[in-house]
């Protein structure tokens, strides 16, 4: 279970997050809705751990993500709203690449990445380089590179308009 306890951030005296509380269990899908500017992208990055928190804490299975930041990062899947990527990989290099800063097993991998990009309707663009991919291409290579060990996910990004029947 993920669950934001009194969450606040602070930029140069400005306030971005407002004391922030949910709770997400495991097998629910949970939605953060707001307008622009309500510190919707600020939250998630610090549930990704990319900044901290000002105030408040954030606990995953009764431990803050803080006591081990990395062993957290490395049970993250992360997809942002601006896919960025190395463009002069194609997706099936930029794929075997995150698998082998991972050190991942070859062969299950191969398998894997294989059977991700026939899922997310890939395959057949699987050579071409990730510059010449639409932004949705790009975020399923995100997608695609989630660790499959992955404890939660963000797959619902504002504004993301994903290929019908992927995800």
């Amino acid at each position: 279970m993920l669950e934001l306890n009194s969450v606040s951030k602070r930029f140069a005296g400005s306030l971005a997050v407002d004391n922030v509380c949910f709770r997400a269990s495991a097998g629910e899908v949970t939605g953060y809705l707001g307008p622009n500017g309500s510190g919707k992208s600020t939250t998630i990055k610090m549930i990704a751990g990319l900044i901290d928190t000002t105030s408040g804490e954030i606990v995953f299975n009764g431990r803050s993500i803080q006591d081990d930041l990395i062993a957290w990062k490395q049970r993250l899947g992360y997809v942002p709203e601006e896919p960025h990527l190395y463009e002069h990989l194609s997706g099936l290099e930029y794929l075997v690449m995150v698998a082998q800063l991972r050190d991942l097993a070859t062969r299950s991998t191969e398998d894997h990445i294989d059977g991700l990009l026939r899922l997310l309707t890939l395959y057949d663009d699987r050579h071409v380089v990730v510059s010449a991919y639409s932004k949705g291409m790009r975020q399923k290579v995100l997608v695609a590179a989630v660790p499959r060990h992955s404890s939660i996910c963000r797959f619902g990004i504002a504004g993301c308009r994903a290929s019908p029947g992927v995800i």
